[in-house]
């Protein structure tokens, strides 16, 4: 079965991040993912970190204006929960198995890259940030965190004019995309 005009309104309304509509999935579709899990040697947590890791998916996906979701929400979650949780059983070796029978699965395998490169690269950048130093990460926290315009920091943090703050900012991402890459290129 397609997609309906009231998925996609969903789906869209999921990239906006409405809390209904994110809760709405949730409540229809949690039920059969946690039965999917716990059925296949999991337990109620592992299906609740599945679910939670196939909702992040599913709202990078609803942020992208080139993807279009071809399928119902409910089959595309459950062929990214089956995908992820099939994936965890071979990693941790519990039970050895085929990943076959994928006629009434959606293909996921590049959604789900995408979603662990993305993954990687925050970690890096959460890294990264950390090892900036003050008052760089402040300072870039205060602009693309809190949304600060150059005038407001320069007055928070002591600069004498929005240009010395901007100034100030270019050096701090030149500083943090070094970190970034050189942590990037060890991985």
């Amino acid at each position: 079965m397609g997609i309906t005009e009231q998925e996609k309104i969903a789906f869209k309304a999921i990239g906006n991040n409405e809390k209904e509509a994110i809760e709405l999935v949730y409540k229809e579709n949690y039920g059969l993912i946690q039965h999917f899990v716990v059925y296949n040697n999991g337990t109620e947590d592992d299906a609740r970190d599945i679910f939670q890791e196939a909702m992040m998916v599913l709202y990078e996906k609803s942020k992208q204006p080139d993807f279009e979701l071809t399928c119902q929400i409910k089959t595309y979650l459950y062929s990214v929960c089956r995908r992820l949780w099939l994936k965890k059983l071979q990693h941790a070796r519990r039970i050895e198995m085929q990943i076959e029978n994928f006629d009434n699965i959606v293909p996921v395998e590049e959604d789900l890259e995408d979603h662990e490169k993305l993954t990687k690269q925050y970690l890096i950048m959460r890294t990264a940030m950390g090892k900036i130093g003050e008052p760089c990460k402040s300072l870039i926290e205060a602009f693309y965190v809190h949304h600060k315009n150059m005038q407001e920091i320069a007055g928070f943090f002591g600069y004498t004019n929005a240009d010395n703050a901007k100034n100030q900012k270019y050096k701090c991402l030149v500083r943090l995309k070094k970190l970034f890459f050189a942590q990037y290129k060890n991985q």
